[in-house]
This record gives structure tokens, C-alpha cells and sequence, in this order.
């Protein structure tokens, strides 16, 4: 059972009880951010897309504030070798999406991903769902504090090449952002951190959180980095 989140019923809802300070911020975003103010791409209006959910999980580490976020293995068939926040599509059993659906998906996915004991998780918000083209998946974005941290790692090496946590501090650092451009010509924000590079949908909700928590910092957007950076 998620921490302060179940009801009689088993749904699974929503609460900011005892979260800490520094938190009021992102949870004050997740209430009044609008679609637009997150990413130019939105769901269909067709209602067509696979639905998924994705865990933004929030923890304090000996650094301070963190986040967990995980490197896909290389061999995937999509956004393979891309660092990301756990997560994935709806299963049935995950029940109504416009319901707790993504809520229960976002767990789970990160559980198998990663190997987090649910039950120290607080969900506290949730962002717009947002659209990824190249994959088709309509995402919710699900906040959560981790009340009560426990082990992760590669749960299973041919889906997940690494988990880490990455401290605040340092994705707010000046000289750890730059501006990734994709063969296509696409440029989006990007963060070079724990040897790795994160860019595109995952790096572009970080940036938006960042912002619209008040934590960011000026940085320099004519640095450029090509997706095959290496540390």
C-alpha cells in the first residue's frame, strides 16, 4: 500500500500531509501549470495514443533533495540508452486511466523497473499528460516523495541498464545544462549528470519543474551537446 495515499475503498488518491518544505513548490506547479507551459506536444485530440505513467520521485539523499531516474538498456527497441524516469504503459489492472490508473501504473512500472518498495512512496501530484509522437504514449506525469527510501538497482538488465539518483542541486548547476540537438534539428534542454545525458521528454520535464519551482538558475543555451556525449 502507497503511504498516505489509499483509501477505505483501495483507490489510491493524492495527498501533501507531512511533505517537506522544500516540496511546496513543486507540489504548488503540479496545481496550476497548464499543457502548454510543459511541452508544445499534447495529446491527440482524437483521444488516440497508448496511455502511460511515469514516477517523479523526490527523495533526500546526502546531498540534499534528489530524484530517481533510470538508464534504459541500450538494446530496446525504442529511446533505447536513454536516461528516464521509471514508468510505462497502462496495464488493465492498473484500472481507469482518467481514474488512479496512471497512479497505479507509475508504482508498479516502478517497482518492476527498479526494485522500489512501493509503500515508502507518498504520491503528491500530478502533471498534465503529456504526448511523446515518436513512441505514440499519451503520459501522465506522477510526483511522489520517497517518505521512506528503500534499495533499487537493475531489476531486469535487458530493459534497464542502471538506476541512480541524481541530487537537485546538481540539475540546477549552470554548468551542468546545456541545449542537446537531435539529428533532426530538434533542440531541447539537456543535463549532464552521473555520466550521463539527459535530454529529451525526460530532461524537458525536469527543466519545466526546475523553472516552475522557482529553482532555476541562469544558464548558458548556446551550449550545445550531441546526443552521443559520453563523460
Amino acid at each position: 500500500m502507497t503511504h498516505a495515499s489509499n483509501t477505505h475503498d483501495g483507490r489510491l488518491v493524492l495527498s501533501k500531509d507531512g511533505l517537506p518544505g522544500w516540496l511546496d513548490p513543486v507540489a504548488h506547479a503540479a496545481e496550476t501549470v497548464k499543457p502548454p507551459q510543459l511541452s508544445r506536444f499534447l495529446p491527440p485530440a482524437n483521444g488516440e495514443g497508448r496511455q502511460s505513467a511515469v514516477l517523479i520521485l523526490f527523495g533526500e539523499g546526502e546531498r540534499g533533495p534528489e530524484l530517481l531516474l533510470m538508464e534504459r538498456a541500450s538494446s530496446l527497441r525504442s529511446h533505447a540508452g536513454q536516461p528516464s524516469f521509471p514508468g510505462g504503459a497502462l496495464d488493465p489492472e492498473d484500472g481507469d486511466p482518467k481514474a488512479d490508473g496512471p497512479l497505479r501504473a507509475a508504482l508498479r512500472e516502478a517497482e518492476e523497473e527498479t526494485g522500489l518498495d512501493p509503500s515508502g512512496v507518498q504520491l503528491f501530484g500530478v502533471l498534465p499528460r503529456l504526448y511523446i509522437p515518436v513512441s505514440g504514449f499519451v503520459v501522465t506525469p506522477v510526483l511522489g516523495w520517497w517518505r521512506v527510501p528503500s534499495p533499487v538497482d537493475v531489476v531486469d538488465p535487458n530493459e534497464t541498464a542502471r538506476v541512480f539518483t541524481v541530487p537537485v542541486a546538481d540539475l540546477t548547476d549552470p554548468g551542468n545544462r546545456a541545449t542537446a540537438i537531435h539529428p533532426s534539428g530538434h533542440r531541447g534542454p539537456a543535463f549532464l549528470v552521473e555520466s550521463a545525458l539527459v535530454w529529451g521528454f525526460t530532461a524537458g520535464i525536469i527543466d519545466r519543474l526546475l523553472h516552475f519551482a522557482g529553482w532555476e538558475r541562469p544558464w548558458d543555451r548556446d551550449k550545445q551537446v550531441p546526443l552521443d556525449w559520453r563523460a
